[in-house]
């Protein structure tokens, strides 16, 4: 059952498209990869999809209700959560600060301190540091924080944005895991990423987006041996 369509979207930044039209489907408990170059609309897409920016054609359903017009700041509420591009941690805060920020939806005070025990079990690092300013945390526990941020709303949708962007590959392959325990969890995984075969690699589906354009669809094992797939994205 899908949780999350997307149909006909259409996205403008002033007189430039940047979707054309574009429909796909999230299903229940799966991750779906979204490929493509730089300037392809990924961003653009997931921004829609949250809230963070206004579509001018096209509908999102969620969970079989429209969610089209409605703010991201509602849409935490109702279970999907933005990892955005660049991690965009609060950095002058503690790293338990940007933690509970990210649970503001919720009112269950033990709830919320059941989810904290399970995200530091999640990411042991956190703990260590969690009275550490954000800032002066490295790129891959930026990035894990991102992470455990979002799952603290309780998410049963999370959207993350270039997940691996300028990690060591040490912390990239510790992302990808993370990513797939997350999964495992029950939570469904949109995956916007610029390294194709590691999103495909854990991926159940896979879009592949050409200038505002869904191009390529299917099963991500066989959009990883497409040749066209391979040469535009997944050469060394």
């Amino acid at each position: 059952m899908a949780i999350l369509e997307v149909k006909d979207l259409e996205v403008y930044y002033g007189v430039i498209q940047a979707i054309k039209g574009i429909s796909f489907e999230v299903n229940q408990g799966e991750i779906i990869a979204l490929i493509g170059a730089n300037g392809a609309g990924k961003t653009t897409t997931l921004q829609t999809i949250t809230g963070l920016i206004p579509s001018k054609a096209g509908t999102i359903t969620y969970e079989g209700q429209d969610i089209t017009k409605i703010p991201g700041y509602k849409l935490v509420g109702m279970g999907i959560a933005h990892v955005p591009e660049g991690r965009r941690v609060f950095a002058e805060l503690s790293v338990l600060q940007n933690l509970k920020l990210g649970a503001y939806t919720r009112n269950d005070k033990n709830e919320m301190e059941e989810t904290l025990k399970m995200i530091y079990e999640r990411f042991p690092r956190l703990e260590e540091r969690k009275n550490q300013m954000a800032g002066t945390l490295s790129g891959g526990e930026q990035q894990m924080l991102a992470m455990g941020r979002a799952l603290m709303s309780h998410p049963k949708l999370i959207v993350m944005d270039e997940p691996s962007m300028g990690l060591s590959p040490l912390y990239v392959n510790e992302i990808f895991d993370i990513i797939q325990k997350i999964n495992a969890d029950g939570v469904t995984v949109l995956l916007v990423e610029q390294n194709a075969k590691k999103a495909l690699s854990i991926a159940n589906r896979a879009y592949v987006l050409e200038t505002g354009k869904i191009a390529l669809s299917g099963d991500a094992k066989d959009l990883m041996n497409d040749d066209s797939v391979k040469k535009a994205y997944l050469s060394e």
